[in-house]
């Protein structure tokens, strides 16, 4: 029956990130740079608030969109921390996570033959989700320009079939961010043109050096752009699995059509959890970012001094090292670098082609863990003659 299956669906491949964290299974004993995953509790008082709601009974379905409370503790925030203004009841759609929130805006805004612009290396998500739709995703090589989208990058890629464009800051591989210059040269070709932009901001919340500005509040740009946030990196809420969508009316009401049928609502406790992390936990983020930003720091002198190179992150928990000079793409460096020294990282290739020749490291693990990582990262590196 395999031949009866929709080719798009068979043709996909499992994530790469996931693909190298199941190899890593066979060796217990590796230290892992790999997952995505905060290494803090989630907050108590988000917590207590769940288990406050199972207690009370709060189990049944919500509003499609989200319970109205939620949907203005997020209105509130988003107007707050990033002068987003979205009306609670018809502008926020609380998804499972971000990733359904990817796959809501993706069904809803692409046809077959579309091309939507994706900077690249890039999360691997993205891509075939795009191909689900039957639309094609037009990777934008940005490794020589400090992997940011440029004005000029984006010009050449436009095209009469181009539906969206993909702004995924801060980064993930990357950790780069955008500046406000930078923001605002690609605003100035944004507002031109008759497409949507799907502005992924997973860790708005974890930026290092000033603060996130979203492109949704520039002018012109939120009939146009569809902004993907949620509170699983800025709470350490993976599990919960709750995100948001915040779109301009015409557009949130086809949003919540496909999200409807596709699961109902989000969790009536995860949302009840969520409530408290947008009320009373506002300020939750702070000592995690705090925390990671002594990890960033540490981590770019570590392979600074030991002469790997790599693009200095300034947002997210990650980076992004170059292997080029080992010789070795980056899948073979990842499984020797496992192998050899029992350290588990994800090959730059899993965030495609474009992140050939890169490691991720991901700097949501303990200091202990860092410095463990980091040893055997630099002996292995050493052994293999990569240091110059």
């Amino acid at each position: 029956m395999n031949q009866k299956l929709n080719q798009q669906v068979t043709n996909l491949e499992i994530s790469g990130i996931r693909q190298f964290f199941n190899r890593v299974q066979q060796y217990p004993e590796a230290v892992q740079l790999t997952l995505g995953q905060p290494d803090f509790p989630t907050p108590e008082h988000i917590k207590t608030a769940a288990a406050e709601a199972i207690v009370n009974n709060e189990t049944t379905y919500t509003a499609n969109a989200g319970t109205i409370e939620l949907r203005k503790a997020a209105s509130a925030w988003a107007e707050k921390r990033y002068n987003l203004t979205y009306m609670a009841d018809s502008e926020i759609i609380v998804t499972v996570g971000a990733s359904q929130a990817i796959d809501v805006t993706m069904r809803t805004i692409l046809e077959p033959g579309d091309e939507v612009i994706v900077p690249a290396p890039a999360y691997p998500a993205y891509e075939p989700i795009i191909k689900q739709c039957g639309a094609e995703v037009i990777f934008v090589d940005t490794r020589k320009s400090g992997f940011k989208l440029t004005k000029e990058q984006l010009l050449k890629h436009i095209t009469k079939k181009t539906k969206a464009v993909m702004l995924p800051y801060p980064s993930n591989p990357t950790g780069v961010v955008l500046s406000e210059y930078e923001l605002r040269e690609l605003h100035s070709v944004l507002e031109q043109e008759e497409v949507f932009v799907v502005a992924d901001e997973i860790y708005s919340e974890l930026r290092y050096n000033g603060k996130h500005e979203s492109i949704a509040s520039l002018p012109n740009m939120k009939e146009k752009t569809i902004v993907i946030n949620g509170l699983s990196k800025s709470h350490s809420m993976t599990g919960w699995r709750i995100g948001f969508l915040f779109a301009h009316e015409s557009v949130a009401r086809h949003l919540l059509k496909v999200h409807q049928y596709n699961v109902s609502c989000a969790s009536s406790i995860s949302q009840a959890a969520a409530l408290a992390a947008l009320t009373s936990g506002l300020t939750d983020p702070v000592n995690m970012r705090t925390i990671y930003n002594r990890r960033r720091v540490w981590l770019v002198k570590q392979l600074q001094d030991a002469s790997i190179p790599a693009v200095v992150p300034e947002g997210a928990f990650y980076i992004f090292p170059d292997i080029s000079k080992s010789g070795l793409s980056s899948y073979e460096f990842s499984l020797k670098l496992l192998s050899e020294e029992k350290l588990a990282v994800v090959p730059g290739n899993a965030f495609s082609s474009f992140g050939e020749g890169y490691i991720r490291l991901s700097y949501a693990y303990s200091m202990s863990e860092l410095e463990e990582a980091v040893k055997r990262l630099i002996r292995f590196w050493r052994k293999i003659g990569g240091e110059s």
